[in-house]
């Protein structure tokens, strides 16, 4: 099937955040568009604003008729959806052409030259940083995000002339091995994703054979570090970067009064001065690949300095909601034992001298059980742990495995709590807190906007709330 002469497209599992960046694009196409998902949410309902027709019920007789034409309907699928899914077995039972979102997405940007990034933790922020850099230049760009942005209220920016098309690279379900990047960064390659994988060296290969997808002419900006051995084509120069070193790296990092600014060095240019608009220390990294990328695909350097600057960062991403001198409460969409330490060493920074609190839900059975130990040590970082129930997503429970291996694990002496998501309200109205993040994947974030006005009334009630700066 030609997706650009098909007429509707139809989503099983709509309102993920990469299947609605595809959902945006065919609209855009002026395709009609329908699907299912399994919970209404913001991003749905934004959708169904934006001229999607979605419904919450696994039901073939909600499918739209004008998606039920197998010779002018392409059927899109995200890997979480069962194979039980009683409406994705309809459309496989009766011919229609299925295929994952990441095909879909590889045949989109397969003309384009593909910046792509991919990495087990830091790509959502580094892609979209990315996106942001070329958009505000000269070069432009299509791009894909896993996560909306904030310049631009949504994960899908379109370009009509530009020829890059920026993606976030999927490691779940061996999905990137669909795109064929121009270049790509890889941003990290701790073990996750091990109930697909099996083992850490099944993980590594998986990303090995990703590198082998890059095309002659391109090239391949790997962190420094990692175990990964890339396996290139002929014609792929492969670069280097962190935060200190490699080809690609910051200096004279200057951390003062909330504020970061950075030197940025490459093989050919050195940018002095950058000030990073969201200045958190794990963005100097994030901001080095981002660059870098910019810099290969002709970003000016007055250009690559004035997008550092005006990036205003990825809802749920080190996303402030409240920030006063008494209380900050931030949410981030770490579920990873490495992106939460990380997210916690850059708090520490930011506030050496303040209480901090995580509130953390374990994102799968399967996670939980393969790294509950990395969990309890990452999360001992904090000074005080607030830990809900697992968020199952797309498993059954395991027998054995609860929040309770982490917490169990928790070093000695550290604050810490067993609760379920709806008594962290409560907790929150009660509790000493200065510092606040509230970190996972899943339905725990839906709790922030009132965790947000819980804390706004405690400044109220109790302190000056002129002082509130954002």
């Amino acid at each position: 099937m030609d997706i650009h002469t098909i007429q509707s497209v139809y989503f099983v599992g709509a309102g993920g955040i990469g299947m609605s960046a595809l959902v945006r694009y065919f609209l855009s196409k002026g395709k009609r568009v329908a699907g299912y998902d399994r919970t209404p949410s913001e991003l749905t309902a934004r959708l169904i604003t934006e001229g999607a027709q979605i419904h919450y019920e696994e039901n073939v007789e909600l499918i739209p008729d004008e998606c039920k034409n197998p010779a002018t309907t392409l059927v899109v699928y995200t890997p979480a959806v069962p194979a039980t899914h009683v409406e994705l077995a309809y459309f496989r039972e009766h011919g229609f052409e299925v295929q994952k979102r990441a095909q879909v997405l590889g045949l989109i940007t397969r003309s384009n030259k593909a910046l792509c990034v991919a990495g087990t933790h830091g790509k959502t922020t580094t892609c979209t940083m990315t996106a942001h850099l070329l958009h505000q230049s000269a070069v432009g760009c299509t791009a894909f995000l896993g996560g909306i942005s904030k310049n631009y209220g949504t994960n899908l920016l379109l370009s009509q002339d530009s020829p890059y098309t920026v993606i976030e690279a999927d490691e779940f379900d061996r999905s990137f091995h669909q795109l064929s990047p121009y270049m790509s960064v890889i941003t990290a390659t701790d073990p996750d994703h091990l109930d697909i994988y099996g083992t850490y060296e099944a993980y590594l290969e998986s990303f090995r054979y990703y590198t082998s997808l890059i095309q002659s002419g391109g090239a391949l900006i790997l962190h420094r570090g990692l175990a990964l051995q890339p396996d290139v084509q002929p014609g792929v120069d492969v670069y280097t970067y962190s935060r200190d070193a490699g080809d690609f790296h910051a200096e004279n990092i200057r951390i003062d009064g909330g504020e970061i600014y950075i030197d940025f060095i490459a093989p050919d240019t050195r940018i002095n001065d950058i000030q990073l608009g969201v200045p958190v220390s794990v963005n100097i990294e994030n901001g080095v690949a981002a660059m870098a990328l910019a810099h290969l695909n002709g970003v000016t350097d007055k250009e690559i300095r004035q997008g550092m600057e005006s990036f205003r960062g990825v809802e749920r991403r080190f996303d402030f909601q409240l920030k006063t001198n008494h209380i900050v409460l931030l949410s981030d969409y770490a579920h990873h034992p490495a992106e939460i330490a990380q997210c916690i060493r850059s708090l520490r920074e930011l506030y050496p001298n303040k209480k901090l609190t995580g509130i953390f839900q374990p994102h799968l059975y399967t996670r939980t059980r393969d790294f509950y130990q990395e969990f309890a040590k990452s999360l001992s970082l904090l000074d005080e742990v607030l830990l809900t129930e697992i968020y199952p997503a797309r498993e059954q429970p395991i027998p054995g495995v609860t929040s309770q291996l982490i917490y169990d694990r928790l070093r000695a002496g550290i604050e810490k709590k067993l609760c379920r998501k709806e008594d962290v309200l409560n907790l929150l109205a009660h509790e000493s807190v200065e510092v606040v993040i509230v970190m996972g994947a899943g339905d725990l974030n839906n709790y922030v906007p009132i965790m947000a006005q819980i804390l706004r009334k405690r400044l109220n009630e109790g302190e000056d709330v002129s002082r509130e700066i954002l």
